[in-house]
């Protein structure tokens, strides 16, 4: 990994500098900062929020973000947002095999859209996207100003560097970038190496951590190993230009200085990474088969308490032990939908046709579950302690239906066969 410092604790007030002494002492914003820094706030909740879920961090940087020029319109068709940019779609599942990617292109432009819903400026609702770089973003920053970006990356290294500091995140790691705040995405793996992974677009309440309930004050993720970045600012002059991601659409402007030039930051608002195999997964030690909730990360609430905007929830290694019990997901049908992704390996449910980099789609009321040749080995199984190993598989799941996209249904590699995978399950009721 590259040499980079952190901070340790999800939610946890940090403070940072770069340079000594640029952090105000019993203050936040000054008359006059030291070093002729700005002060600059940034908030990720209204100002009158419960202490509890009041996000912000303060800056203090070389020069404020207003110091930009005028914005103009930048098109990028393929990166859709709200339910209305989908498609009325039949109640099918839907599956799709991994994005090749296109030569020459960097995370903005690489960015495709599967799946939609909800609406960013009534700030409810995600969209499910894919990327596939191989080219660095220079100078050219990207601002979300309608929902944060959680990325989880299949293949290649990112590096990711924002105002308040460089994350990097490799397959196995994700990485949460609050809503508003600069960044860009480089390959570390070399310039021309396919870089790919999945994003999901929240447009609703910020991600946190769930609650346990009866699992007790430990297990799932620990907020202790959610990384946030220490201060670090660009030295390179130059103009950069700022892409931003407002109302549905892209913009474009042109600064004549990095917006990587915050000097020192405190506060709670702050991108970080988390590191999948520390996840302490909770599972079965007598019999049947517990619900997919208990491997959720982070979840992103509603106004209906129980029912998630959006869960982020994974699949990782874990031991089966089972008795009785048919251990594979079991066939089902959900109010929630759910968008999922393979990181690494093979997905217990799906053993051949779902591959690292693909994705599917099983809407609400959709039925789905293993198919038939992970029923048939599931079924005659000896059931004995047995670990899943060498496999991490994830899922966006979100209370409303997900639209796909006319790009998702036309031009994305889709797997038309997906529904044949049910057919060879037969009826063995024995007749009379």
């Amino acid at each position: 990994m590259t040499e980079l410092s952190y901070l340790a604790g999800f939610g946890n007030q940090h403070q940072s500098e770069a340079r000594p002494g640029a952090l105000p002492v019993g203050r936040n914003s000054p008359q006059r900062v030291a070093l002729g820094l700005y002060a600059e706030l940034l908030s990720g909740s209204a100002f009158t929020a419960a202490r509890a879920e009041n996000q912000r961090s303060w800056l203090y940087r070389r020069q404020p973000s207003v110091v930009v020029g005028g914005y103009q319109p930048l098109a990028a068709p393929l990166w859709r947002s709200g339910a209305a940019e989908g498609e009325l779609a039949p109640p099918d599942p839907l599956r799709w095999h991994p994005l090749p990617g296109e030569a020459g292109q960097d995370f903005v432009d690489s960015l495709r859209t599967l799946v939609v819903n909800g609406d960013p400026a009534a700030q409810l609702g995600m969209g499910a996207h894919v990327y596939a770089l191989d080219r660095a973003m220079g100078r050219r920053a990207l601002v979300n100003a309608d929902g944060e970006m959680l990325l989880v990356p299949q293949q290649g290294r990112l590096l990711i560097t924002t105002e308040l500091g460089r994350l990097e995140v490799a397959p196995g790691y994700i990485a949460l970038l609050p809503r508003g705040l600069a960044f860009k995405v480089d390959p570390l793996d070399g310039e021309g190496q396919l870089h790919r992974g999945y994003v999901c677009e929240n447009f609703g309440a910020a991600f946190r951590l769930p609650e346990l309930g009866p699992i007790g004050s430990n297990g799932l993720a620990n907020a202790r190993d959610f990384e946030a970045p220490v201060a670090w600012f660009e030295h390179e002059a130059g103009a950069y230009e700022i892409v931003k991601r407002y109302g549905g659409r892209l913009w474009r402007a042109t600064q004549v200085h990095s917006p990587f030039n915050v000097v020192a930051w405190h506060g709670n608002l702050a991108p970080c990474r988390y590191e999948l195999a520390r996840f302490m997964t909770i599972n079965t030690v007598s019999f049947d088969h517990p619900d997919p909730s208990i491997f959720t990360v982070l979840t992103s609430p509603s106004d209906t308490p129980g029912w998630a905007n959006v869960d982020f929830v994974i699949f990782p290694p874990r031991w089966m032990v089972a008795e009785d019990t048919f251990r594979p997901p079991w066939y089902h049908r959900n109010v929630m939908s759910e968008f999922m992704g393979l990181v690494l390996g093979q997905y217990d449910a799906k053993p051949g046709g779902f591959k690292p980099g693909g994705a599917s789609l099983h809407n609400s009321m959709v039925p789905h579950g293993p198919d038939t040749e992970a029923f048939a080995k599931a079924s005659a199984a000896t059931l004995q302690p047995h670990k899943l190993e060498a496999t991490m598989a994830f899922m966006f799941e979100t209370r409303w239906p997900l639209r796909p996209t006319a790009w998702a249904l036309q031009s994305a590699p889709l797997d038309t066969a997906y529904a044949d995978c049910w057919q060879g399950l037969k009826d063995e009721f024995p007749h009379a």
